[in-house]
């Protein structure tokens, strides 16, 4: 017996094994500070935990509907209508295990050998890997520093060929916290419908951790011509603090709901009973949390880029929204540690920083766009400040 050549196409999620190696050191007693991870720091809301309580006392503890219960997929529609300016019937809703479930149902559900996926990079891990392993073929579209790491129309426009059916479009981005603003949009709506083919999956998971005033917007409210062949996708993990709840949702054409449904009935099936009671209270319950949150994650980031931007060959751009930072440290390539190893790429930094810093990052190599390196800020300011500390004074060591 043998892995499948489907399994054999993609690789373990290298954000999670920067984690994992993160954590095998601090229980060695090793004092690592490790700013891999892409979850907020903050508890779930009390309300929240409270209906979770509540449902499991109410005996909602059984199977559901595959792809969501109704009381969520209302809960969600109303979101999306005022959130978003988007209307979607029940029948257009599609609740997953987080937002990976339900990229890999659009993606399984849809793609066919031979089929196109548009990714601009940088990218969050899992895109790639999940069109791969759905037999398609990731077509990476590099967006970097120079452009602030957003997707260029006429880069949009020269990757487009008659295989192509998706494009991938995430704002704010993981890894590198750009987002796109209504006129960014509209100008990659115009190249799309100019593609009738091409279809677009928004991924709008940070929607809420915005700063400076940024207004958020989703391609099928800024191009309304896009809408019948745009997939919203959304969840509960980053903004309301449930990465461990599991539950995403994606709103979008019924005919692909329902193949996602299909799919779904077969693999997880429902997510989550409670979970799904937890979600109802986060999206209709009191959201004014969720601007208190993102002030402090805009004073956290402020923090984060000036002492990297004062750091010996790291430059920092200044992200609009997120959790996330991305150096470019092309100023440290080629250089060497006082412990004699030379700095040949991204990967090597890395190793670097966990080794002598005791600071944990993901190389840029992760995300397909070198050399950089990715930071999570969604931590304390205490082990912000003292992890760029670190990572100055490592910097500062290599000559």
């Amino acid at each position: 017996m043998q892995p499948s050549a489907a399994l054999a196409r993609i690789k373990p999620s290298p954000t999670l094994a920067v984690s994992a190696r993160a954590a095998a050191l601090k229980s060695e007693g090793v004092d690592v500070i490790s700013l891999g991870a892409g979850e907020p720091d903050f508890d779930t809301p009390d309300f929240i935990k409270d209906a979770a309580i509540e449902a499991m006392r109410a005996g909602q503890t059984k199977y559901t509907e595959v792809d969501g219960t109704p009381a969520l997929k209302a809960a969600i529609a109303e979101k999306f209508k005022r959130d978003n300016g988007l209307d979607y019937a029940p029948s257009q809703i599609s609740v997953n295990v987080g937002g990976k479930h339900t990229l890999f149902n659009a993606m399984v559900a849809t793609l066919d050998p031979g089929d196109e996926v548009i990714v601009p990079a940088p990218y969050w891990v899992s895109y790639p890997d999940v069109v791969l392993f759905a037999g398609g073929t990731p077509v990476v579209v590099p967006a970097g520093p120079n452009q602030r790491y957003k997707l260029l129309p006429e880069q949009l426009e020269a990757a487009i060929t008659p295989r192509t059916k998706w494009l991938i479009l995430n704002s704010p981005s993981n890894p590198t916290g750009a987002a796109y603003s209504a006129d960014e949009l509209r100008a990659l709506g115009e190249v799309l419908l100019r593609h009738p083919h091409v279809w677009v999956f928004a991924d709008d998971m940070y929607e809420h951790i915005v700063y400076d005033g940024f207004a958020f917007a989703t391609i099928a409210a800024v191009v309304p011509e896009l809408y019948a062949r745009t997939l919203t996708v959304n969840g509960c993990s980053k903004a309301y603090a449930m990465t461990g709840w599991r539950i995403g949702f994606a709103g979008g054409a019924e005919w692909l709901i329902k193949a996602m449904a299909k799919l779904q009935s077969q693999s997880t099936s429902n997510p989550c009973s409670i979970a799904q009671a937890a979600a109802v209270a986060a999206l209709t319950g009191d959201q004014g949390f969720l601007a208190e949150r993102a002030a402090v994650f805009q004073a956290r980031r402020d923090l984060v880029v000036a002492a990297l931007d004062a750091t010996p060959g790291l430059c920092c751009p200044r992200p609009e929204g997120a959790f996330y930072v991305y150096p470019d440290c092309s100023g440290l390539i080629g250089k060497t540690t006082p412990q004699g190893q030379r700095l040949d790429d991204d990967q090597a930094i890395a190793a670097y920083l966990l080794e002598s810093a005791r600071v944990a990052v993901v190389p840029g190599a992760a995300f397909g766009l070198s050399p950089a390196m990715r930071l999570s800020y969604a931590t304390s300011t205490e082990a912000l400040s003292e992890a760029c500390r670190r990572i100055h004074e490592a910097c500062a060591a290599v000559a």
